[in-house]
């Protein structure tokens, strides 16, 4: 299939789209057909369609236009939070802080955080 879904439609001789249809046979799909949006011409494969490929798209934009990563916490303020916390809790009805045995949130912050260990380490 072409690059392009453009095409120079050989029923009405303008340069439109085309849209693919799925083809059916029962409730199988057994192939695609386009179409031109201007006309309704249908064209039943890929091959029989008159695709203008297209030279290159333009390059708008460079390397350098890209945003840069944020970095919003440094390396030692990384998983501080209670997520992370090995007397964090969970289970299907609530989450809690096994210190102090109160409701608590994943992203909530606490002066007893002690790290959790690593699966597998």
């Amino acid at each position: 299939m072409a690059a392009s879904m453009e095409i120079q439609c050989t029923a009405c001789g303008a340069l439109t789209l085309a849209r693919k249809e799925p083809v059916y046979e029962g409730f199988k799909k057994c192939g695609e057909a386009y179409v031109c949006t201007g006309c309704g011409a249908r064209y039943a494969s890929a091959e029989e369609t008159p695709f203008v490929q297209a030279a290159h798209r333009p390059r708008v934009f460079t390397e350098a236009d890209k945003p840069r990563a944020l970095e919003i916490f440094s390396e030692d303020e990384r998983r501080h939070s209670c997520g992370w916390c090995r007397h964090f809790v969970v289970n299907p009805f609530s989450q809690r802080c096994g210190l102090t045995n109160s409701e608590t949130q994943a992203t909530d912050l606490c002066v007893r955080f002690e790290k959790r260990d690593e699966p597998g380490a």
